[in-house]
């Protein structure tokens, strides 16, 4: 079984930033895990280097949610 896009991102996340795994959930964001800015480029980065997305620097913010970011890199990668 493949790996989904929200699956891939939860250990994107997870292994940049230390984040207790009962905070993850679909419905929380960035802000809520304390994702500092400079996180959020590496966390960007390492979407495009893993899953060969690219996410410019002002649509990955603080205010999305884990899922909001899982469609908007799945809608990348079906464009």
């Amino acid at each position: 079984m493949s790996a989904t896009t929200y699956d891939r991102l939860v250990e994107i996340v997870t292994k940049l930033h230390d984040a207790p795994e009962d905070r993850i959930s679909p419905d929380v964001t960035f802000a809520q895990l304390d994702v500092d800015s400079l996180t959020m480029v590496e966390i960007s980065m390492r979407i495009e280097r893993e899953l060969d997305v690219h996410i410019d620097d002002n649509e990955l913010e603080a205010d999305l949610t884990l899922d909001a970011t899982t469609k908007l890199i799945d809608a990348k990668l079906a464009a």
